[in-house]
């Protein structure tokens, strides 16, 4: 069975490169270049993981997971995998008390 994978990445260039190589290896990858697109794929479904970028042009990654956590249904237990450049220990801590799986600097 295919696994549904969204990336919430602003980054075309990097989520390009990481989408084919997860394409690849057998999953179903979409691509959501902004908080809003990406909130509106996670609702309209399949989606088995998610991969959260924090700096995003029209949200914080940090609010987007918040968000998702507060949806309705088995939607809010898809696991979030934070993936961006800022590894202050801070960030990560706030990012899993927001309801991230885990969090990858």
């Amino acid at each position: 069975m295919t696994q549904h994978l969204l990336m919430i990445e602003d980054d075309h260039r990097l989520a390009g490169m990481v989408g084919e190589y997860l394409t690849q290896s057998g999953f179903a990858v979409r691509h959501a270049p902004d908080g809003a697109s990406g909130l509106a794929a996670v609702q309209d479904g399949p989606v088995d993981l998610i991969l959260l970028d924090l700096m995003l042009p029209d949200a914080d990654g940090l609010d987007i997971c918040r968000r998702i956590r507060a949806l309705p249904g088995d939607t809010a237990r898809v696991p979030v995998l934070m993936l961006t450049a800022k590894g202050d220990a801070m960030d990560r801590i706030v990012g899993l008390e927001l309801g991230a799986d885990d969090y990858l600097p």
